[in-house]
C-alpha cells in the first residue's frame, strides 16, 4: 500500500472560496478513482492561500485484474448481429463461447481486463482533475489564454507536487509538468522545497514557515487572538467567521494587538466593529463591565503573515489604515446627523421598491398605517413595561436616564408612536452609514433617532424592526417595535401575494418565507390574539387591492389574507417552524382546516397552536388513538353511502341509545371548552365518546336492511363525526 501525495499551487487563492475547492478536490479525486476502480479511504486535504493539497493514504500499487462477462445473440443470429456484438466489446468471433441458455445456445464475451499501476491512474486523473476543477471565478493566462480551450484556474497555476510512495507520479498539463518542487513562505523562505513524500510534506513546509493545515492555522488565530486580548486586560469579541477568513489569508498566522485613538468611540461600536471586520478583517476587544454591559476597547487585533522581527511596527501600519476606515465613519456619521430622520425619509421616493408595489416611501406608507391600526383594533396593546434605551456609548447617562422613565402609554399614545416609528423606520436606507454599511440598516436609523431626542420607543422600534431575521434571533417585545415589526412583514407578504409574486420552489427572491415565520414568531412569542384574515389589503392601499385573475380566471377574493393563498402559507411555515418542536405536521392541517365549508377558519395562531398542542397531547394516548380510528370508520362509511342527514322518528337500540347520550354530554362540554379555550378539556370531553362508538361498532350492523334503521344509524354516525370536527378535523390526522 502506498501514500499519495498531490499539491495544486497557485496565486493567492480567495479564502471565501477554500472552504468550496478543499469539497471539490475530495469529490474530482474520488470520482476519478472510483471510475478507476482504485478504494479510496479517508482523506486529509487543506488550503492555504496559495495551494491545494490532498494525501490520500493506503493505496493500492496497482489494481486486480477484472473478467468480465457480456451476453450476445444466440446462436444462427445474423451474422450482422454477432459481429456488431464482436466490435462492441472488442474481441474476435473465436473468442466468443456458447452457453446454453433456457435450452438455447448464446454467444457470451469474456474479457480478461488485466490489473493496471496505479501510478498511471493517478497520471491520467490529475490533468482530469484540474481540468474539471470549478471555482466561482476563474482565468485563463499565459500565451495560450487566447484560446477558449485554454486551462482555466482561480488563478494562474504555477506547480504541481504528484508523489505516490515518495515517486514523483508523471504528468503534464499546459506545458506545467508534476514534481517534487514546492515553495515555502513568501517571505520567510526563499528557493524551492524539495518534497520527499507524504508524511514530511507538512512538516518540509513548516520549516518554511507555512502551516499546511487550515484548521491548525485558525486555531492558532483563536488562541493567539484571545491571547493578545488578555495580555491587555480585554475580551475578545469573538468571530469564528474572522478567524476563517484570516486562516484563508495567511500561511503563518501572527495575531498582534494594537490601539487606535479614543476619540473614535463616539461612533456607535457596531459600526467601529463593522468597518475593523469588512475592511480590514481585524478582531475588536471589549473591556469588561461590573453591570455586565461590556464597553468596546480602542483596540484591535490584525493577524500578520510574518513573524516581524519588531511586531510595533506592523502594528503601527495597520493602525494607521484602520484609522482612515474610522475617520471615514466617523465622517459619515457626524454628517448624517445634520439630516433629521423625517427629511432623510423624504428621499424614500426615490427607491422603488418593487415596480409592482411602488417606491419604498410608498411602502412606508402601508406599514404606518397598517402598524396603527394593529395598536388601535387592540392587536398591540400598551404594557406597563418601561422601555430600555437603544445601548451605545454615544448616548450619555442623562439620555439613559431620562429614556429609562418613560411610563405606560395609552392606546392612543402607543398608535402615534407606532405611526412615527414607521414612517422614520426605513430613513436610514438613504444615510451614508448605511450607504457604506448595508448592514447596519434599522440599527443606524435607531442611532439617529435617539440622538435627535425622538422618544426611545421610536427609536427602539427602528432599531429592531427588522427582527426577527431568522429562527435564533431575538423576537421583539416593546409594544412599538412589535407594532411596526408585525406591519412591515405583513404588509410585505400581502403586497408580494397580491400581486402573485409568491415563492416557487426553492425560490424566494423577496424572502417572503421568512418574513412569515417572523410573523409567527411575532405572534407566538407576545400571545398576540390576531385574526390573520383581517389584514385586509385595502387597509394597505396599493396595487394588491385588485382582485386576482390567472389566465382570466378570478383565483378568489383579493381582500382576504385567505383569498391570496396566504394562510396555507402561514401553515406551511408553521409546519416548518414546529417540527423541531416535535409537532406533527398532519395535526397543524387538522386544525387550520377547521371550518373551510362554513368560512370561519381559524387563522388566530396563538389558539391554533393551544388547539395543536392539545390535540396531540390526546391523539397519543389510547383513548385518542381508538376514537380516531372510530371517526375514520364512520366517516368511511358515510361517504361511501354519500349520506346526508335526514329528520326522521326511531326508537334507537340500548348501544344506540348509549351513544345519543354520550353525544348529548360531550357536545355542549366540548362546545364551552372550545368557547373557553380549554382545549384540554374539548379533548377530555372527547374521550368520552371512546367507549360508546367501540360498542356501536361491535354491536351494531350500520347498513341495516330496514331503510329507516340504516338511514338512523347514519345520522347517528354523521352526529358523531359532527361532533369531533367541533375540535379539529380528524380526517386530516394520519394513523
Amino acid at each position: 500500500m502506498a501514500d499519495f501525495l498531490l499539491e495544486l499551487r497557485s496565486e493567492e487563492i480567495p479564502a471565501r472560496m477554500q472552504a468550496g475547492a478543499r469539497a471539490e478536490l475530495e469529490k474530482l479525486f474520488r470520482r476519478e478513482m472510483d471510475a478507476s476502480g482504485v478504494a479510496v479511504g479517508d482523506l486529509a486535504i487543506w488550503s492555504t492561500p496559495r495551494r491545494l493539497a490532498l494525501i490520500a493514504r493506503d493505496l493500492p500499487a496497482q489494481t486486480e485484474a477484472v473478467r468480465e462477462e457480456a451476453k450476445g445473440p444466440p446462436e444462427g443470429a445474423p451474422d450482422q448481429a454477432v459481429d456488431g456484438f464482436c466490435r462492441k466489446n472488442g474481441v474476435t468471433r473465436d473468442q466468443l463461447e456458447l452457453r446454453e441458455v433456457k435450452g438455447r445456445n448464446t454467444y457470451f464475451a469474456v474479457i480478461e481486463k488485466p490489473g493496471q499501476d496505479v501510478t498511471d491512474l493517478l497520471a491520467a486523473a490529475i490533468p482530469a482533475i484540474i481540468r474539471d476543477f470549478s471555482w466561482p471565478k476563474s482565468m485563463r493566462w499565459g500565451e495560450t489564454s487566447i484560446s477558449s480551450e485554454s486551462q482555466k484556474w482561480v488563478r494562474p497555476l504555477s506547480g504541481i507536487v504528484a508523489l505516490l510512495d515518495g515517486e514523483v507520479v508523471p504528468c503534464i498539463l499546459d506545458g506545467l509538468a508534476s514534481g517534487r518542487e514546492t515553495i515555502g513562505h513568501r517571505f520567510h523562505s526563499s528557493g524551492p522545497l524539495t518534497i520527499a513524500n507524504a508524511d514530511e510534506y507538512a512538516s518540509t513546509l513548516r520549516a518554511a514557515s507555512v502551516i499546511v493545515d487550515h484548521e491548525e492555522r485558525q486555531d492558532t488565530i483563536r488562541t493567539g487572538a484571545r491571547a493578545a486580548a488578555a495580555e491587555a486586560g480585554l475580551l475578545l469579541v469573538e468571530d469564528e467567521g474572522l478567524v476563517v477568513e484570516n486562516a484563508g489569508l495567511t500561511e503563518w498566522p501572527v495575531p498582534l494587538l494594537g490601539r487606535f485613538e479614543d476619540d473614535f468611540l463616539d461612533v456607535p461600536p457596531e459600526t467601529i466593529q463593522l468597518t475593523a471586520r469588512v475592511n480590514q478583517k481585524y478582531f475588536v476587544c471589549e473591556e469588561a463591565a461590573n453591570d455586565g454591559q461590556n464597553r468596546l476597547a480602542n483596540a484591535f487585533i490584525c493577524t500578520a503573515n510574518i513573524a516581524a522581527a519588531d511586531p510595533a511596527v506592523v502594528v503601527d501600519g495597520n493602525r494607521k489604515v484602520l484609522a482612515a476606515r474610522l475617520a471615514d465613519a466617523r465622517f459619515f456619521w457626524e454628517l448624517d446627523q445634520k439630516t433629521p430622520l423625517a427629511d432623510h425619509a423624504k428621499k424614500l421616493e426615490r427607491i422603488t421598491f418593487h415596480e409592482k408595489l411602488g417606491t419604498v416611501a410608498d411602502k412606508v406608507e402601508r406599514v404606518a398605517k397598517l402598524a396603527r391600526w394593529l395598536v388601535e383594533e387592540g392587536v398591540v396593546k400598551p404594557t406597563p413595561v418601561r422601555p430600555e434605551p437603544v445601548e451605545g456609548p454615544s448616548f450619555t447617562s442623562e439620555e439613559k436616564s431620562s429614556a429609562s422613565t418613560s411610563s405606560a402609554r395609552t392606546v392612543e399614545e402607543l398608535a402615534d408612536l407606532a405611526e412615527q416609528a414607521a414612517r422614520l423606520c426605513k430613513a436610514d436606507l438613504v444615510t451614508e452609514m448605511v450607504g457604506e454599511f448595508p448592514e447596519l440598516q434599522g440599527l443606524m436609523g435607531g442611532y439617529y433617532a435617539a440622538k435627535e431626542g425622538l422618544p426611545v420607543e421610536v427609536s427602539n422600534a427602528i432599531r429592531d424592526h427588522y427582527k426577527p431575521v431568522g429562527q435564533n434571533d431575538d423576537v421583539p417585545t416593546a409594544p412599538v417595535t412589535v407594532a411596526v415589526s408585525l406591519a412591515d412583514k405583513l404588509d410585505t407578504l400581502v403586497g408580494f401575494f397580491g400581486v402573485d409574486e409568491k415563492p416557487t420552489g426553492s425560490k424566494d427572491p423577496f424572502a417572503l418565507r421568512r418574513a412569515a415565520l417572523g410573523v409567527i414568531q411575532l405572534l407566538q412569542a407576545n400571545r398576540l390574539r390576531f385574526s390573520l384574515n383581517n389584514v385586509r389589503p385595502e387597509l394597505v392601499e396599493g396595487p394588491h387591492s385588485a382582485p386576482l385573475e390567472k389566465n382570466g380566471a378570478s383565483t378568489g377574493s383579493a381582500q382576504t389574507v385567505e383569498g391570496l393563498g396566504l394562510l396555507d402559507f402561514f401553515a406551511d411555515r408553521l409546519k416548518v417552524q414546529q417540527r423541531e418542536a416535535g409537532v406533527r405536521h398532519d395535526l397543524i392541517d387538522a386544525v387550520f382546516a377547521l371550518g373551510q365549508e362554513t368560512g370561519n377558519i381559524e387563522d388566530d395562531l396563538v389558539r391554533l397552536l393551544a388547539r395543536v398542542h392539545a390535540l396531540q397531547a390526546f391523539v397519543e394516548t389510547e383513548d385518542g388513538a381508538n376514537l380516531l380510528a372510530g371517526y375514520k370508520r364512520a366517516s368511511n362509511i358515510l361517504k361511501k353511502e354519500e349520506f346526508e342527514p335526514i329528520e326522521l322518528s326511531y326508537s334507537p337500540e340500548p348501544t344506540e341509545k348509549a351513544l345519543i347520550e354520550a353525544l348529548d354530554a360531550a357536545e355542549p362540554n366540548a362546545a364551552k371548552a372550545v368557547e373557553d379555550e380549554d382545549f384540554g378539556a374539548a379533548m377530555a370531553a372527547l374521550a368520552q365518546l371512546r367507549a360508546p362508538i367501540d360498542r356501536f361498532f361491535e354491536d351494531v350492523i350500520v347498513n341495516a336492511e330496514e331503510k329507516d334503521v340504516r338511514a338512523a344509524r347514519l345520522n347517528l354516525l354523521s352526529r358523531f363525526r359532527a361532533a369531533v370536527h367541533r375540535v379539529a378535523d380528524f380526517s386530516k390526522i394520519e394513523g
